[in-house]
């Protein structure tokens, strides 16, 4: 899910910070030893959340720089620890369930093309991580700062007579992700599909002004909103009989207002030491990445 802090596309916000980033083809967490794991071919799906979105260690092995994928984000990590003889990573920050079947535009380099382009007979592991971006949890974010921390700018924005428009956006998306299983699985049919959630970036009991400069009030409700989004994911799994891994539920304590060093989400200001040098705000750093390859792999081992 690509998260920033202005009102422009969320493929715009990630790939003009990228722009500006020293990008470096190797870094991040050192990868496991593989194992013999069966896997012949791996391909991972998803948004920047997959992508684990970087400006300090972007790789363009896989896809093109504007998509700010990470050379040490989770599916890397996975890949490593498995040992496939053919690893695809097609994450890309700002990626919709659009863009798995359709190129997707970036403002630098080349277009990303459609992932499930990666799939094919032959694939027999498939991750996939998506929807932030479908319902616009990414641009309300960026809508929700503000200089006043007694105000309520997002919940009273999208909250009118009891009605939520984000959550109608939650619902509205289940379909989405719903279809993009079955376009792997006509792909890829012998694929084992794992659905992956959103770990936790921001707590549903409040925030941390001014140091992010979001209320309480909207902090809660982002937190919610997040919460919401990751049970429509398992849902969905739920009902198409596919994995899901959830990367939320040990996620707890280590969101964007907790200490360097101990959160795994990055907060408003573009710095990170997990690694260090410049990052994505609200995105997973090195921690997150390393967070989501565990949990990955735990439900792999089931």
């Amino acid at each position: 899910m690509t998260v920033g802090v202005s009102r422009g596309g969320t493929g715009r916000v990630v790939s003009g910070l990228v722009a500006g980033a020293v990008v470096l083809a190797s870094g991040g967490a050192g990868p496991a030893a593989a194992e013999a794991s069966g896997v012949g071919e791996y391909v991972a799906l998803g948004d920047s959340w997959a992508a684990d979105a970087t400006l300090s260690q972007v790789s363009a092995r896989f896809v093109p720089v504007g998509c700010a994928q990470s050379a040490g984000n989770y599916p890397k990590q996975v890949a490593a620890a498995l040992g496939p003889a053919r690893f695809v990573d097609a994450t890309c920050g700002g990626a919709t369930t659009a863009n798995l079947t359709e190129p997707q535009s970036l403002p630098v380099g080349a277009d990303n093309p459609p992932q499930f382009d990666r799939l094919g007979p032959g694939t027999d592991l498939v991750t996939l991580e998506i929807g932030g971006n479908d319902i616009g949890l990414a641009s309300a974010v960026s809508e929700c700062v503000t200089g006043d921390p007694g105000t309520a700018v997002c919940r009273d924005t999208y909250v009118r007579d009891g009605v939520d428009a984000m959550t109608q956006r939650i619902a509205a998306a289940a379909p989405k992700i719903s279809a993009a299983i079955d376009g792997i699985r006509a792909r890829a049919p012998r694929a084992r599909i794992l659905l992956v959630d959103y770990l936790a970036g921001i707590g549903t009991t409040g925030g941390c002004f001014p140091v992010i400069p979001i209320s309480d009030a909207d902090a809660s409700w982002l937190g919610n909103k997040l919460l919401e989004l990751d049970r429509m994911l398992a849902e969905v799994a739920r009902a198409q009989k596919v994995e899901f891994v959830d990367t939320y539920a040990g996620s707890g304590g280590h969101d964007a207002c907790q200490a360097p060093g101990v959160r795994w989400v990055e907060g408003l200001i573009p710095l990170s030491v997990n690694p260090v040098g410049p990052a994505v705000p609200f995105h997973p750093n090195q921690l997150g990445a390393d967070h989501q390859a565990r949990t990955v792999l735990a439900a792999l081992r089931r």
